[in-house]
């Protein structure tokens, strides 16, 4: 494949972002104006923080857009260094084809060290006339306080089922895609909201060149299948933990998942399991406390099977 599909298909205007219509509509606003403040784009992964930066530029500047938009991530680079150096030099020189102002777009912004922040303050102050900053992350608590008051926040959502749905349709039709149904579904719980993470699986499965099904989905995913973990819970609730414990070795081999992505998984199940709430609740309280000791470092496989010895005993109380 040439192309990776987030960019073949990402939008190239605000009105083609999906899933953000209350983000894209001031958005919008500030490119009817031909002006605009400082920017803080927050919200999780996946959600169209780089294509609404990317669009807004298009949209804001037309065919000069590259030499008036720089595009900087600050996990790469994220001492006070960049900031005095690139984002200085790139701040100080005159806009392009007559435009008011540049942009500068610093991804994952909460990678900042805490001067790098403090300088960058300074310079939004400094060439503000010229310049305006957007900064994306996904946690705006780790943005420093004098910087949140220098920009306007947009809040990104994770996008709905049907968004999500209706964009991995878009793409199954433009590239002749030979899909289950049930597996476009999978794609969509699979994404839990974070579009490109949806898009970049659907490519690596179309990569096999075969049918694409829910099995296909799942194991290019590294997720298992949330039908066979939900047995794995129902089997040890009604007392076989032997079997319960085998499902859980194929599992893990099949899938190649590691403690933590099972533990993750369980808990995703845990709502459909055929309990009362009083039990969900200790439910609850008993996988908080093992996926603490396989984050600390005990031995994930005996906490699993702990957590499954659990559900025996608790589906014995109900017997």
């Amino acid at each position: 494949m040439k192309e990776i599909w987030t960019e073949k298909y990402r939008p190239k205007n605000l009105d083609e972002v999906v899933g953000q219509r209350h983000v894209t509509e001031r958005l919008k606003a500030y490119v009817g104006t031909g002006n605009m403040p400082h920017l803080l784009f927050t919200g999780p992964a996946g959600t169209g923080k780089t294509t609404c930066s990317l669009a807004l530029a298009r949209e804001m500047f037309g065919s000069e857009w590259k030499g008036n938009f720089i595009e900087l991530n600050a996990s790469d680079e994220r001492g006070i260094d960049v900031v005095r150096g690139k984002i200085k030099e790139f701040a100080r020189t005159a806009p392009l084809g007559g435009a008011d102002f540049k942009i500068i777009f610093m991804d994952e912004a909460d990678a900042l060290t805490s001067d790098a922040q403090a300088a960058l303050r300074r310079t939004m102050e400094r060439y503000s006339r010229i310049c305006r900053f957007i900064l994306s992350c996904n946690y705006s608590s780790k943005i420093i306080d004098p910087i949140q008051s220098r920009c306007a926040v947009f809040r990104f959502k994770p996008l709905s089922q049907d968004d999500v749905k209706g964009f991995i349709r878009r793409i199954v039709d433009a590239e002749s895609i030979d899909i289950e149904p049930d597996a476009v579904d999978g794609l969509v719980h699979v994404a839990r909201g974070d579009l490109r993470r949806a898009v970049n699986s659907l490519q690596v499965a179309a990569s096999t060149g075969k049918k694409v099904d829910m099995d296909t989905i799942y194991q290019v995913t590294g997720m298992a299948n949330p039908e066979e973990v939900r047995t794995m819970l129902e089997m040890a609730l009604d007392g076989n933990f032997v079997g319960a414990r085998d499902r859980l070795d194929e599992i893990m081999v099949t899938y190649g998942l590691s403690g933590q992505d099972i533990i993750r998984q369980i808990h995703s199940c845990f709502f459909d399991l055929s309990i009362d709430d009083a039990s969900k609740v200790r439910l609850m309280d008993k996988t908080g406390e093992i996926e603490f000791r396989i984050v600390e470092g005990s031995n994930e496989r005996i906490q699993l099977e702990a957590l499954l010895a659990y559900l025996v005993m608790m589906g014995g109380s109900r017997r």
